[in-house]
């Protein structure tokens, strides 16, 4: 812990569009908690300007960095060593500088979703089938954490059935070691059933409509959207009014944050009681 009289260590999110981000709050609010000296910031980063953000960044100072849509998967060419979550995903979502001048990147997007679903929803995945909705770096960040949470069967659909195809080939081994199912699909020539709908997509943060159709619904399913707040709404509507239980990505936001302050900090944030108090807040 420093001084707080010492300069605070920075740290952002970066990502475009970004000033919807709710992250610097929630990161404001863990080093409250946990006594940390940190000031984290957002950062918009032009479409083809990532790396220079991330180059201009470091030379200012910056401990670390979130990375969000649409660079998750550019992160990992910038890091001079990546994870094994980063290396079966091929994308990253925090990465941190370290004194050396080198960058560690990590993805702790699946881990978020799978601590949201799990403890916070009281979900549990094992033994279910699962209908993970998009293949860009969001899909690919949790692909992973979902089979190592025990799921049966993953279906993932994309418009691009090839995007979809690749992810499902680069997760084969682990699927194989977990021995669960791994599929990749049209979504609009869906017909199965699922517990479970994650939709990874960017529809909800673009207006677009809903990806996949009704029919995917099991009664009761749970239907996730890693979006939050009002670009979920859609979404969440459409679940409810189809006898799903809809929930946003807010938790999965606070907990894949929580994974970062750990990773940057070494001290784990009281991320429950965190997300109790958005929640909470939103609705007061």
């Amino acid at each position: 812990m420093t001084s707080p009289a010492s300069p605070a260590d920075l740290y952002c999110v970066m990502g475009n569009p970004v000033a919807h981000s709710r992250s610097p709050a929630i990161h404001a609010r863990f080093a409250e908690l946990t006594g940390e000296h940190i000031a984290y910031e957002r950062r918009l980063v032009p479409m083809d300007g990532f790396a220079q953000g991330v180059r201009a960044f470091a030379a200012e100072g910056g401990r670390g960095c979130n990375v969000t849509v649409p660079f998750k998967t550019e992160a990992p060419g910038l890091a001079t060593e990546c994870s094994e979550r980063v290396q079966l995903a091929g994308a990253a979502n925090t990465l941190t500088f370290l004194a050396d001048g080198s960058i560690y990147a990590d993805n702790t997007d699946g881990l978020g979703l799978v601590a949201d679903i799990t403890r916070n929803a009281g979900v549990s995945l094992a033994g279910r089938d699962v209908l993970l909705v998009g293949a860009g770096g969001a899909a690919a960040g949790v692909l992973g954490p979902l089979l190592l949470a025990g799921a049966r069967h993953i279906t993932v659909a994309n418009r691009t059935l090839a995007k979809a195809q690749a992810l499902v080939q680069s997760h084969s081994a682990l699927a194989a070691l977990q021995k669960a199912e791994l599929s990749a699909q049209d979504p609009l020539a869906l017909s199965a059933h699922f517990d479970v709908i994650i939709n990874a997509t960017a529809s909800s943060l673009s207006g677009g409509g809903i990806p996949v159709p009704a029919s995917v619904l099991r009664p009761g399913a749970l239907a996730y959207d890693m979006m939050y707040g009002p670009a979920a709404q859609g979404f969440l509507d459409w679940a409810r009014q189809h006898g799903a239980v809809p929930r946003d990505g807010l938790g999965m936001l606070v907990e894949q944050a929580a994974e970062a302050f750990l990773l940057w900090r070494g001290v784990r944030p009281p991320s429950a009681q965190v997300l109790r108090e958005m929640q909470q807040s939103a609705t007061a």
